[in-house]
């Protein structure tokens, strides 16, 4: 490898909005994200249900049905 190219390879905090904080190897100085593991729909089981409501929700338009 060459001498002086490469960054520096540092261990960084990464901080979501949800406020879960974990800590990664990184060349960047800091990371905010603004969705992780611990509040992602697919992580968390909440994305089946979420589809199977836009799933209802798109039958009852499309056959005129009121809630």
């Amino acid at each position: 490898m060459k001498e002086g190219i490469h960054p520096k390879y540092n261990q960084v905090e990464v901080v979501c909005n949800c406020g879960n904080k974990f800590v990664t190897g990184s060349t960047a100085k800091s990371i905010h994200v603004e969705i992780c593991s611990k509040c992602h729909p697919f992580y968390t089981g909440q994305q089946k249900a979420t589809a199977a409501r836009g799933a209802i929700d798109k039958f009852n338009r499309k056959y005129g049905f009121n809630k």
